[in-house]
């Protein structure tokens, strides 16, 4: 009888020193958020290209909400008009009759809730991944499994990379850009390590050529997400913004960008 006492008051002692933290986080009016990533794999036509619009929402919303009804148009430098139609009030619009070329210029128009917001890239190339070597005995214990993916950089032209590492076992995507100012025309290769990661597990790997202004984006970025950057609710040191323009209203500014790239695709599995 003494040990059940015990025990309950042991779990009552641990019960009330558990203490409720509420977050009042500010809330500020839903922004337009613009995924518009039109990518071209290597060896398809990349006629079929979507869109997706939504709204920014509370730190703590488990949903985000998406914008329906935007009218969503690319045209390109040869006057060449693709509308983009949503599919089923999800924020996702789509368009099957796209003309992907390597170079050329690219426009996109959205308009929703009676703004039009704007926003011009260029469609980038990308050098195919060849080959990808593992090692087993990486990190600084030695056991993290680390990937190196190599492709070869055209010599004597700028380029900039974003390669993504998709491990469908877990759904877990990892970022990485590249330049190549001190790479140019060499063979090199982008990499990625997990401690996680096991034999077996299938990784999708992509390299996608991007600009400029958009390595410059996704740089800052990637600094400001990183796992070590330490508390998630610190003040960001500057607001990461894309390359899309409200035109009507520019302090009702958009997140997000509009990126055209090549994409070349390699699938590994783990050894």
């Amino acid at each position: 009888m003494k040990k059940i006492i015990y025990i309950i008051l042991l779990s009552l002692s641990f019960t009330s020193c558990e203490d409720v933290i509420e977050v009042d986080l500010e809330t500020t009016e839903p922004r337009l958020v613009i995924d518009a990533a039109l990518n071209w794999f290597k060896g398809t036509t990349g006629n079929v290209q979507f869109i997706k619009l939504s709204l920014s929402a509370p730190f703590f919303n488990s949903e985000i909400p998406p914008a329906t009804g935007a009218t969503v148009v690319v045209t390109d430098s040869f006057n060449n008009t693709f509308n983009f139609i949503e599919n089923n009030e999800t924020g996702i619009y789509t368009n099957d009759s796209f003309i992907p070329v390597i170079n050329r210029t690219y426009n996109l128009t959205i308009t929703y809730n009676n703004e039009t917001y704007i926003a011009t890239e260029q469609l980038m190339p990308v050098s195919s991944i060849d080959y990808v070597i593992q090692n087993n005995d990486g990190g600084f214990s030695g056991d993290e499994v680390e990937i190196e993916a190599y492709y070869t950089d055209p010599e004597g032209i700028d380029n900039y990379y974003l390669f993504e590492f998709i491990n469908t076992a877990h759904g877990v995507k990892n970022l990485e850009v590249y330049d190549d100012e001190f790479t140019d025309g060499n063979e090199i290769f982008a990499f990625y390590s997990d401690e996680n990661i096991e034999a077996g597990d299938e990784l999708i790997i992509r390299g996608l050529g991007i600009s400029e202004r958009f390595y410059e984006f996704m740089n800052i970025l990637l600094q400001q997400t990183d796992d070590d950057s330490g508390d998630p609710f610190e003040t960001q040191p500057a607001q990461v913004r894309g390359n899309c323009i409200n035109i009507t209203n520019p302090e009702n500014y958009a997140l997000g960008y509009f990126r055209a790239s090549e994409v070349s695709l390699f699938t590994y599995i783990i050894e």
